[in-house]
């Protein structure tokens, strides 16, 4: 789930129009899971093939990422290397909460609760290793920067943005604010009429623009001390303090500027005990690992596109192929307005 700043920092809306011509990096695994999530039959039931095999994540990356790439928007997907060790209780937390999931799912299809079973069903989602390498193909082809980060994808997203090759990290998750993207984009891959969860009801949604370095001059605190509140709130890599939440936080790190009389002050207000390893996850946000590898956009390739998704996995070929051609569109008009500039 990341570090929960909703609260303190605030978004503003805008449209899919204001990305056009900028470069993105993509939360690679936040996206992949999103997809997995929504994209199910009515009793929670993946997309499949005839073989068995999972294509929800296939059918979200390429519609979704069509959309995107025709309004202009460049792409690249980051996607997590090692963690470090001290997440080992957020993942092991996160596979027993998919164990009780499906168990939950499993009664709810037993007695035909299906709009129950689909929410249940959502909370199960894995992504496999064969996903992760399907998922590479299909962006690779599609034209979109596929970058393996060697700890957190976040991370890594951040430090791309921070460096400039890329206008901001697109993520439902606040981590990238955390490990200091300028910029956060939500949104980007649920823009549109969205459904409301067990109701009769549609919201639009439309992306939203967090704002780092505007955000911290309201709160009236640096960078460093994002940090401490995030750990103070907690993080996937330490569990926080019990109790303290976005906005005590934030009071409690602007009467310290010491970290360890902070840690100290908030164990004695919770009575909880931080981990033992509180400073590495603070050293881990002010300078996670990250590469300073360069954006490469490879070209379109339309026959892979279709032998990947129509003879590998059964896709309407008459719908990829229309997509296709979405795309041909959107290429020259790039190319045109490319060479506008370069006359104009």
């Amino acid at each position: 789930m990341g570090v929960d700043l909703g609260d303190i920092i605030p978004a503003k809306e805008t449209e899919l129009g204001f990305f056009s011509g900028k470069t993105l990096a993509v939360d690679a695994f936040n996206t992949i899971y999103q997809f997995l999530a929504s994209t199910r039959q009515y009793d929670g039931t993946l997309l499949m093939d005839s073989k068995g095999r999972v294509t929800s994540h296939l059918s979200g990356l390429f519609y979704r990422n069509l959309k995107l790439i025709k309004g202009g928007i460049r792409l690249c997907y980051v996607f997590d290397g090692k963690p470090p060790e001290f997440k080992d209780r957020t993942i092991q937390e996160r596979a027993a909460r998919k164990l009780v999931a499906e168990e939950k799912y499993k009664l709810a299809i037993e007695e035909g609760f299906y709009d129950e079973a689909r929410k249940y069903a959502q909370a199960t989602s894995r992504v496999s290793a064969e996903m992760i390498e399907e998922s590479k193909k299909l962006l690779g082809h599609m034209g979109i920067a596929c970058l393996t980060a060697p700890s957190e994808g976040e991370a890594q997203a951040a430090t791309m943005a921070m460096d400039g090759l890329v206008y901001g990290v697109s993520s439902q998750d606040y981590d990238s604010l955390v490990f200091g993207s300028p910029r956060l984009v939500k949104n980007l891959s649920i823009t549109g009429r969205r459904k409301v969860p067990r109701k009769d009801e549609y919201v639009q949604v439309n992306p939203e623009v967090l704002e780092l370095g505007p955000a911290l001059d309201a709160l009236g605190i640096s960078r460093e001390k994002l940090v401490w509140m995030a750990i103070l709130v907690g993080t996937d890599f330490n569990v926080g303090a019990k109790g303290i939440g976005p906005k005590k936080a934030l009071k409690l790190v602007k009467q310290f500027d010491d970290f360890g009389k902070l840690i100290g002050e908030a164990e004695a207000k919770s009575g909880c005990k931080f981990e033992e390893y509180i400073l590495e996850v603070k050293e881990f946000f002010m300078h996670p690992p990250a590469t300073k590898a360069a954006i490469k956009f490879p070209e379109i390739d339309s026959g892979a596109i279709v032998r990947l998704l129509c003879d590998e996995h059964e896709f309407s070929q008459e719908r990829v192929q229309n997509a296709l051609g979405d795309i041909e569109k959107a290429k020259d008009l790039q190319k045109q307005k490319k060479l506008d500039q370069f006359f104009g």
